[in-house]
């Protein structure tokens, strides 16, 4: 059986009388995209430097690649690579050099070549760190934290401030990674960049994971009550049990738990009528409705 990736049991960690984390449990599989999203103030950074080595813990289990974070961090470090918010790279140097650079503090890194086409940076190799974009850099970031060839690699708001086009490219980079078989632990605000990224989340709030699971099941996402929206023609309003009057901006909505039965009922009543349902939508809760329902309902 392979040994999981991270393990966390009962984590907690509090500064004077704040309880910043809770009893926290958590599992990351290798090779697994786990995203941990929570508001600011929920624990979410104290969970992951403890994770990391960087900050000492009350109490609870912590195993990262089997290592326990807080007595053997100096076996650790060279086995993770981090990628913060921000950095601190020479500007002077080239994007070759950078990685070359960082690579000879790991006894067995990763050829530098690889590492800038793992990160898209191929024909950047010899331009200085000061004339790339937001977004280049940003990938240089992720490329000096594979330099060592790590198993882990925490990202920290990996696209915070990107334009579209520079998160498109920063989200190639992760899937490049998952690719490789590379386990990535991301924090993120962003919920589409979670949906995208993570083949599992977990949300926490007020110092405890509040939820666990899939982007497309967490917290029952999957069978939460699905609507359905569609305009009717003028004149042709549905019956109630179908969908009733259009609301003011004229779309009739139909909350439906069973929705194959409601699809049923309301195409059943437009065939027969000769009525067409423009813009018919199927609406379920988005990640992050489900995300900002849990961190409310963790504070009430």
């Amino acid at each position: 059986m392979v040994e999981d990736a991270v393990v966390v049991s009962g984590l907690t960690k509090s500064y004077g009388s704040v309880r910043a984390v809770v009893g926290i449990d958590l599992r990351i599989a290798p090779g697994e995209v786990f995203a941990l999203l929570g508001p600011n103030g929920a624990g979410k950074t104290t969970t992951v430097e403890i994770l990391e080595g960087y900050r000492r813990r009350d109490g609870g289990e912590v195993s990262v690649l089997g290592l326990d974070p807080g007595r053997q961090r100096a076996r650790l470090k060279p086995r993770i690579g981090i990628v913060l918010q921000s950095t601190g790279v020479d500007r002077y140097l080239t994007v070759a050099e950078t990685i070359a650079m960082y690579a000879g503090y790991y006894p067995h890194p990763r050829p530098v070549d690889e590492v800038v086409d793992l990160v898209g940076l191929a024909e950047k190799r010899n331009t200085r760190v000061l004339r790339l974009s937001g977004g280049q850099q940003r990938r240089l970031d992720v490329a000096v934290a594979l330099a060592g060839d790590p198993d882990l690699l925490f990202l920290d708001e990996p696209t915070t401030g990107f334009d579209p086009s520079a998160r498109q490219e920063a989200w190639q980079v992760v899937k490049n990674l998952a690719a490789l078989g590379k386990t990535v632990l991301l924090t993120t605000h962003y919920m589409d960049e979670a949906q995208y990224l993570a083949d599992r989340v977990a949300v926490i709030a007020a110092g405890r994971i509040v939820a666990e699971g899939t982007p497309e099941t967490l917290a029952g996402r999957d069978t939460a009550r699905a609507t359905l929206r569609f305009r009717a023609p003028d004149g042709s309003p549905p019956p109630v049990e179908v969908g009733g009057p259009p609301g003011p901006d004229g779309y009739v909505r139909v909350e439906a738990d069973d929705l194959t039965a409601a699809l049923h009922r309301l195409t059943g009543w437009a065939v027969e009528r000769g009525v067409r349902l423009d813009d018919l939508q199927i609406i379920r809760p988005s990640l992050e409705d489900i995300y900002l329902r849990l961190v409310e309902g963790a504070r009430s």
